[in-house]
């Protein structure tokens, strides 16, 4: 075995949105499930992520630990009768399956909209919580930076991450492309549906816009999302004087029948280009307002032939992606590898050391300071030269799967039984 690394992951592939929400973790009970999985269940290389899509839990450990990670993970949620809960967890209980899995989330893979830049950036901040309580072990560190390293080659090297592949984010580079050149832009969305809610999500993480309100019948549901996005509230009864402001007005209204009517917007005596977004099925923008002078009107079309084009450019990149992954992979297993042997390697060293510092102590009375200088340089030497070759072959029988005979002669000849590590 290579390395005991397994993770345990809920996700939008078997566990509905009302399950991911029950199960997701904030940043403060990532941080205290953390602390609970490595002090009171005693693992290691812990990695906990919790996004609206997933919440994983990776570990090491001899054992399976699955069970017990999702009791903690039900008792600190508050669940009952934590075995319904069982079915919508995957359990990866190999190195092989746990690492191929974080590698295909952190590069966006695995993600709802293929190739979502979001993710890695979720994966970094979850790595940092993790050292931050010293629950990061040195395979854990070497595993996320050669992944970091390779996120930058696929960016680098591939079209996995170029345009929009989401309906939500396509929206918001449609209002980039839009309003380039346009100082300060300001946006109004009317009506947060699923859509909606989503684009105010991306604008509340882009830095392009500082001026974006919502505005919706429901005061509270409005109250909420700006919350949580940072953004401000337009009260409905004060839409006319919102829409008139406004630059970029997105509609994402539920209804039967088209909320905006040519009368009604022909009522807002536009001066300047505005551009409307209907995000709505059925249309919430009736088709003739496109016929008012000054206003452009974008639909729900328009924006998924914009992501459906981008996610078949991402879809075409996959192969080269997998094999950027799969280099990675196999570099990281050498590493691995060679750090089975590290401990063999370390006691060789002592033992040729303990070697070395006794003649010396043999030798050195007799001589004078400088030439015990001159002794030490070259037993050093001599040591070092002796040990290259050893290394080397264990490195190179690690490679091939067949160090453990070298490591047993090794053991035998130097008796590196009597060697210890140092810690």
């Amino acid at each position: 075995m290579l390395h005991p690394f397994k993770a345990v992951s809920l996700s939008f592939k078997k566990a509905p949105l009302a399950i991911r929400e029950l199960i997701a973790l904030d940043e403060a009970a990532c941080r205290r499930f953390l602390h609970t999985l490595h002090h009171d269940l005693g693992l290691q290389d812990l990695l906990v992520l919790s996004t609206c899509n997933r919440t994983e839990i990776y570990y090491s450990a001899e054992r399976d630990q699955s069970p017990a990670i999702i009791e903690a993970l039900a008792q600190m949620k508050g669940l009952a009768n934590v075995a319904e809960y069982f079915p919508y967890f995957d359990v990866l209980d190999s190195y092989a399956d746990a690492v191929q899995h974080l590698f295909e989330v952190a590069m966006g893979l695995d993600a709802q909209v293929v190739g979502d830049l979001q993710i890695s950036n979720q994966v970094k901040t979850a790595y940092q919580w993790s050292a931050d309580e010293d629950a990061a072990g040195p395979f854990l560190h070497r595993l996320l930076h050669t992944i970091f390293f390779t996120n930058k080659r696929v960016q680098q090297e591939t079209s996995f991450r170029d345009g929009a592949a989401s309906t939500s984010y396509a929206t918001l580079e449609l209002v980039e492309e839009l309003t380039a050149d346009i100082a300060n832009p300001r946006v109004l969305v009317v009506g947060l549906g699923e859509i909606g809610a989503d684009v105010c999500r991306h604008f509340s993480d882009s830095k392009a816009f500082n001026e974006v309100t919502l505005c919706n019948r429901t005061r509270a549901k409005a109250d909420a999302l700006a919350l949580e996005c940072g953004l401000q509230v337009l009260e409905f009864e004060n839409l006319v004087q919102g829409l008139k402001d406004a630059d970029v007005v997105i509609s994402s209204i539920a209804h039967d029948s088209p909320f905006f009517t040519r009368e009604m917007v022909e009522r807002l005596d536009v001066l300047n280009f505005k551009f409307f977004i209907d995000l709505s099925v059925p249309r919430s923008i009736e088709a003739e307002v496109e016929q008012v002078p000054g206003v452009l009107v974008y639909n729900i079309d328009t924006i998924q032939s914009k992501a459906s084009a981008a996610l078949e450019q991402r879809l075409a990149a996959i192969p080269h992606v997998r094999a950027i992954i799969a280099d990675s992979i196999a570099g990281l297993q050498d590493w691995t590898k060679e750090m089975m042997v590290s401990p063999t390697i370390q006691k060789l060293k002592n033992a040729l050391e303990q070697i070395r510092q006794e003649e010396m102590d043999r030798f050195q009375k007799k001589m004078s300071p400088e030439e015990a200088k001159r002794m030490d340089e070259v037993t050093r030497s001599l040591m070092q030269k002796i040990l290259k070759q050893p290394v080397l072959q264990l490195k190179a029988a690690c490679k091939r799967g067949e160090a453990d005979q070298l490591i047993d002669v090794l053991t035998d000849l130097f008796d590196l039984e009597s060697q210890t590590t140092p810690a």
